[in-house]
């Protein structure tokens, strides 16, 4: 029987598993960052409404530069973009592949700040680039010094910011975004999949975008607009930017029902970040109320909340399973990271981990 090693794959993707948290079915899924609340109803069927309206042309190739959907997202950002600023992907997975095809390649360099989004060396390995890890202080935050330092040191290529941090919530100031776009001569990325649960939403790198036409700063629909199932991410930057991510983009790589269910979301954002309202909410209890236990979670501007002070994280994780309730264990000594949920979902979890207990 052919296995995977009898193949003539690249020698470097040799003994590599591929990326994905388990994907159990429990009744508490709090492992990977998902929206806990369905879309609401009066969404749904906006969204069902906006698609049979594309329905009937779908012979037709769908708008490969996607207008509607770039008009949709400037409504929702604000802060005088226009649509050239903008760009789209299927999840802003593809989205920073897109940025890596188009910056990056063999020969040129990744730079991030550790533990972070575990998909960055990935995205790099597949564009044939070097990942740089550079470790965060023990609390996870990255100061200006730091950054430049570490820029100075590798001189990347291209830079990714994760803030909010995924998995540790951490979010970055904006003085520390300025001290990277200023001191690197390539590409700095802001990915902000995490921004509307932050606890200050006016803190975004949106603001920088005028003074560093290398800065981009991305976004996704899966978290706070409850997207993840339909895939739809974004970045704004400067137009020449957009037009070098049209070079290595497939053709017409967002089709028009995904165009379609974007553009009715936005126009439901208001709703959609109420919710979102909820979450913050029960990420906060989550933090307060593991405190009071005598566990140790870390500060998180996220929908989730990265655990330390937990003696057995494995043993832990699956007293939780047997529970019916999945976390996710991020290899991070001690530490177990719990996505938000709804109230219920937040009150079976911390029931559990009261049973359970700090050691």
């Amino acid at each position: 029987m052919t296995s995977l090693d009898d193949l003539p794959i690249r020698d470097d993707l040799r003994g590599l598993t591929p990326y994905g948290a388990p994907q159990l079915d429990v009744p508490v899924r709090l492992n990977v960052n998902e929206n806990a609340y369905r879309v609401p109803e009066a969404v749904a069927l906006d969204i069902v409404q906006e698609i049979a309206r594309a329905l009937p042309d779908a012979n037709r190739y769908p708008d490969r530069e996607f207008d509607a959907l770039r008009r949709a997202f400037v409504d929702y950002l604000g802060r005088g973009l226009e649509p050239a600023q903008l760009w789209a992907g299927n999840g802003s997975n593809e989205v920073l592949q897109h940025v890596l095809q188009a910056f990056g390649g063999p020969g040129r360099s990744l730079l991030s700040f550790t533990p972070t989004y575990s998909m960055y060396p990935l995205l790099a390995q597949g564009v044939g680039m070097r990942w740089v890890p550079v470790p965060r202080a023990a609390d996870f935050t990255i100061s200006p010094d730091a950054v430049r330092a570490a820029i100075a040191e590798h001189d990347p290529d291209v830079v990714f910011l994760c803030s909010p941090n995924n998995p540790t919530g951490t979010a970055i100031g904006l003085d520390v975004v300025e001290a990277a776009a200023e001191a690197a001569r390539g590409i700095v990325l802001v990915d902000e999949a995490y921004a509307e649960f932050a606890h200050d939403r006016s803190q975004t790198a949106l603001s920088l975008l005028d003074r560093y036409p290398r800065l981009l700063v991305s976004r996704t629909m899966s978290k706070a607009f409850a997207f993840a199932g339909i895939r739809v991410g974004y970045l704004a930057a400067h137009p020449a930017v957009v037009d070098a991510l049209r070079l290595v983009r497939l053709p017409y790589h967002l089709s028009a029902i995904t165009q379609a269910a974007a553009v009715a979301a936005l126009r439901h954002s208001d709703e959609m970040l109420s919710r979102v309202d909820e979450l913050r909410t029960q990420r906060d209890r989550i933090v307060d109320e593991l405190a009071a236990m005598g566990f140790e979670p870390y500060p998180s501007d996220a929908n989730f909340v990265l655990v330390g002070g937990v003696a057995d994280p494995q043993a832990t994780f699956r007293a939780l399973l047997d529970r019916g309730i999945l976390v996710r264990d991020v290899g991070l000594p001690h530490t177990l990271r719990i996505t938000a949920g709804t109230r219920a979902e937040t009150s079976a979890l911390l029931a559990a981990m009261a049973e359970l207990g700090a050691e």
